[in-house]
């Protein structure tokens, strides 16, 4: 069955699809948009079954901050060249608003919620049918408290939220520690919310160091806490120094300012 430009035009416009994937959905489904649009989502299934045992490493990045509720969220892909597709960014958004909306628990109630009557994982498949490629919902993460930021790192493969026990901290406060968070890449909050498997990995790596170095075995464990202590300084927010002013840590800041973080989450995409 013969189909005209404007027939394709229209379909690509509704799906994002190829002209030529238009073309053939069209002839086959005999000029029956819905049924194209279906081939369309059905051939992305297909291409996701195929593309199933590849890597899908790259991606977008994208947060939000909405009074007290914060999310991130990296939609996935397997090349930079999809990754930075307008379509494929605005279907990131998407998704992002919709968490920022519904509020979900976790990265599956997220991928069964609906845009414009289909389900987000849905609409995923239907994006890998246009591009061909791997793609997957990955790292949905939120926060919430008194007052949230979110921060984006240009290149949207990084993304911060923080979350303050206050309402109204001053918006530049908030900022600096979102990119403190994104510069400085800490493990937790604080000491106390370090796990109890990375503790004790800090303390064996720092036995066996000071037992290469030569020290005595009755010193080991005492240079283990030592290193344990350089750790909690390098890698926890609170006891990180502050970036804009490294005399100062994070903790100091914030008590400047009056602010409390009770929550941080790191999102990236890239090789660290």
């Amino acid at each position: 069955m013969a189909v005209t430009m404007a027939e394709i035009s229209k379909l690509r416009t509704m799906t994002g699809a190829g002209i030529m994937d238009c073309k053939n959905a069209l002839i086959e489904a005999e000029n029956d948009f819905e049924k194209a649009i279906e081939i369309i989502r059905k051939k992305g299934q297909a291409v996701a079954a195929k593309r199933s045992d590849r890597e899908a490493s790259e991606g977008c990045v994208l947060a939000a901050a909405k009074g007290g509720f914060a999310a991130v969220l990296a939609l996935k892909c397997e090349t930079d060249f999809v990754a930075k597709n307008a379509g494929f960014v605005a279907l990131t958004q998407s998704i992002l608003d919709v968490a920022m909306t519904a509020k979900p628990a976790n990265t599956e109630a997220l991928a069964a919620l609906q845009i414009d009557g289909k389900p987000i994982a849905d609409l995923i498949i239907e994006r890998i049918g246009v591009t061909g490629e791997k793609m997957e919902l990955d790292f949905y993460e939120f926060v919430e408290g008194g007052t949230t930021v979110a921060y984006i790192h240009p290149g949207n493969k990084l993304a911060t939220l923080v979350a303050f026990e206050e309402k109204g901290i001053d918006y530049q406060v908030t900022r600096d520690v979102a990119m403190q968070a994104a510069a400085m890449n800490p493990v937790s909050l604080d000491r106390s919310s370090v796990p109890a498997k990375v503790i004790e990995t800090e303390l064996n790596v720092g036995r066996e160091k000071a037992r290469e170095e030569g020290k005595p075995e009755n010193m080991l464990e005492k240079i283990a806490q030592g290193r344990l202590n350089k750790f909690y300084q390098d890698s926890t927010l609170l006891e990180q120094s502050f970036i804009k002013d490294s005399k100062i840590t994070v903790s100091d800041y914030l008590k400047a300012n009056k602010a409390t973080v009770i929550a941080f989450k790191r999102v990236t995409l890239n090789q660290e």
